[in-house]
């Protein structure tokens, strides 16, 4: 099962769709996301919609395997994976969790984050990748044997841990029950007032649970959309990738 979380609005974007419907190269963003998704083996998938959750399902009528979550208060990314409880208690199997901003995502990437996960069976998998300059991606920190340690934010990082090009990318594999136990330790206790689906990591390793990253992202999955600048950026990387 892959959960896509797409109920944001894009304040930046200069548009009244929500973002996951801004065109990229004249497809609706959230479309590369599920093409992805599908392509690497994933047949269920439950998005998660908010604002004008309307014209995301508008937009999704008739695909096959796809269901709905709706978050009616956008309370951070985690906040977003609790409105999928329901289908987390009735799932036995993996749980692919990705951001529907994220057009570059690589068929490829998926598959191997999906083998590591049934090769190793942790509570959590992060899929990480290298960015030359991470500046305000959050630091994936491991231990001398290379064993993952912590996400640490760029605003808490010291300037060591700032000088770490492995990042956290926003794509997690998670074993259901782990995932679920997680989320009901998740506190807002943050300037935001949010629950974030980041902490889940550090929640389950403080609870003795394997927590895994892996790195195998690519340069391009590191590319967001949340200005029109950046929809410019994303839009020449894909058509060079074309080319």
């Amino acid at each position: 099962m892959a959960i896509i979380l797409a109920a944001g609005k894009g304040k930046r974007m200069a548009s009244d769709l929500p973002k996951v419907l801004v065109p990229v190269c004249g497809r609706p963003m959230i479309r590369y996301v599920i093409d992805a998704v599908r392509t690497a083996g994933v047949d269920r998938i439950v998005v998660v919609v908010g604002y004008h959750g309307e014209l995301v399902r508008q937009e999704l009528t008739g695909e096959a395997g796809l269901e709905f979550a709706e978050q009616t208060e956008q309370l951070g990314t985690g906040h977003a994976v609790m409105m999928c409880r329901e289908q987390l208690t009735k799932h036995s199997g993996p749980v692919l969790i990705l951001a529907g901003d994220s057009p570059m995502v690589q068929v490829s990437s998926l598959r191997a984050l999906l083998a590591k996960f049934d090769a190793d069976r942790p509570a959590c998998l992060l899929g990480t990748g290298r960015k030359p300059n991470p500046a305000g991606l959050g630091r994936v920190t491991r231990d001398q044997n290379g064993q993952f340690l912590a996400i640490v934010e760029e605003k808490d990082a010291t300037p060591d841990q700032r000088a770490i090009t492995e990042v956290n990318l926003s794509t997690y594999v998670f074993r259901p029950d782990a995932l679920l136990a997680a989320l009901r330790q998740l506190t807002a206790n943050n300037v935001q007032g949010e629950y974030y689906l980041t902490d889940c990591a550090g929640v389950l390793k403080a609870a003795g649970e394997r927590v895994e990253a892996h790195c195998v992202l690519q340069p391009c999955e590191a590319l967001s959309i949340n200005t029109a600048d950046e929809l410019r950026i994303v839009e020449a990387e894909m058509k060079k990738i074309a080319d």
